[in-house]
């Protein structure tokens, strides 16, 4: 019998190279959005990352796009403020969310960032799928909830994409993906597969391309 929320499998050739040739195109830094009126316009197919701080969406979206220093990485939990766009080649926006789980963050700015995500989950039409970063070394965590019924409400497909993975041994992943699975199955907006990834080593890169070129 099929698990639950399955591991995604590798895609057929035509597909990858579909892929490798959309991530070979041109990526850029478009802008960094604070409030809703300085969304760029709903013009191209969306999809946009979200994960707690430090759990490695700069490097995941650095090894997607195969540049190093396109999303800046921080040690600084909370450090990334803004909604940062990415144009890749003329059809796709990336879009880097503000982390989150920083409990040194002020109150004001908490509120003031979840008030934005929402507005921006609930009102990008052409978003097509959130893939929510979650760190193999420690599974979803209350916080990643949080998210997760966020997009939930908000009527957003998620798809959960494993950093790090190449950090735990393959005997003690199977406990981490039991408690993933049992907590992705009180979602209604979970894909019902799972990605598992390294940026270091580039495992599951090319998959997870090969998801984002195919998303209509």
């Amino acid at each position: 019998m099929q698990l639950p929320f399955p591991l995604a499998e590798q895609p057929d050739e035509q597909i990858l190279e579909q892929a490798r040739i959309l991530f070979a195109g041109e990526t850029e830094f478009l802008k960094g959005v604070v409030a809703m009126d300085g969304m760029p316009p709903d013009d191209r197919r969306e999809v946009c990352f979200a994960g707690r701080s430090n759990v490695g969406k700069s490097s995941l979206i650095n090894a997607l796009t195969g540049r190093k220093g396109l999303a800046r990485a921080s040690n600084t939990p909370g450090r990334t403020q803004e909604i940062n766009f990415f144009t890749l080649a003329d059809s796709h926006y990336l879009v880097d969310l503000p982390g989150y789980g920083y409990a040194n963050a002020p109150l004001a700015v908490v509120e003031k960032w979840q008030r934005l995500l929402k507005q921006y989950l609930s009102g990008r039409a052409t978003l097509r799928r959130a893939f929510v970063l979650v760190d193999t070394r420690h599974g979803i965590k209350p916080v990643d909830e949080e998210i997760m019924t966020l997009l939930d409400k908000s009527a957003v497909t998620f798809q959960v994409v494993m950093t790090k993975a190449d950090k735990v041994k393959d005997s003690d992943q199977v406990a981490i993906l039991d408690q993933v699975r049992a907590r992705l199955g009180t979602h209604p907006a979970a894909y019902p597969e799972i990605v598992m990834t390294s940026a270091e080593k580039g495992d599951g890169i090319p998959l997870l391309r090969s998801i984002i070129a195919t998303l209509i």
